[in-house]
């Protein structure tokens, strides 16, 4: 099973665990998948044994744990937490790695590139290192602020900054590339966790790998 796949399972797992008598399109609803792939994955915890359908009034169906989908629901709650605190982990120290870089270097203005459980951890780490997080792009993001900390939509609001760490848990190669033609090599960090390279090597970190 993927990461994702363990999420969503235990995603459902935990619906029928919380109201027996949920619909599928509910728990899609809650879940933010389609319905079909809710159906999917319902049917594949039918056939592990994890779930019984039973009809209910009104043709409708109750749906109810095992005592193997309850263990089953533990173990993935505790492999999802375990991962969690892996990334953490992880995503802290690569973060430390860019900032006392960034603070050795001198580069003292820092702009986070996406609003994240990454980025949440980056201002974090900041707060360790003579630097100061002046802003953070993200243009999908309701936010105005985090932590005090102005989320703006465009980078052009940003006035001199002495570099910019990519935060955006999504960003692709291809954005990447564009940060690094727009502001140099030399300003744009990205912690290794996130798999995106630059042709300078210089400011990337050699971070952890877990």
């Amino acid at each position: 099973m993927t990461d994702n796949e363990h999420k969503i399972t235990l995603g459902v797992l935990n619906a029928i665990h919380d109201d027996s008598n949920i619909t599928q399109r509910s728990m899609a609803n809650e879940l933010g998948i389609a319905l079909g792939l809710t159906n999917s994955y319902l049917k594949r915890c039918v056939k592990k044994g994890l779930i019984k359908i039973q009809q209910a009034p009104a043709n409708r169906y109750a749906y109810y744990l095992t005592p193997q989908g309850f263990s089953e629901k533990s173990r993935l709650a505790h492999e999802y937490l375990t991962q969690g605190f892996k990334f953490f982990r992880i995503a802290r120290e690569q973060c430390s790695e860019i900032f006392k870089v960034c603070s050795d270097q001198g580069k003292r203005r820092i702009v986070l590139h996406g609003l994240t459980d990454l980025t949440e951890i980056a201002v974090l780490c900041a707060s360790e290192y003579d630097v100061k997080v002046i802003s953070i792009i993200d243009s999908s993001s309701k936010l105005d602020k985090l932590t005090n900390i102005p989320v703006l939509s465009n980078a052009s609001e940003i006035d001199n900054l002495d570099a910019l760490i990519v935060t955006d848990l999504g960003s692709t190669q291809q954005e990447f590339d564009i940060l690094i033609k727009r502001y140099g090599p030399d300003r744009v960090f990205a912690p290794p966790i996130l798999k995106l390279s630059s042709k300078s090597k210089s400011q990337q970190t050699s971070g952890s790998n877990g």
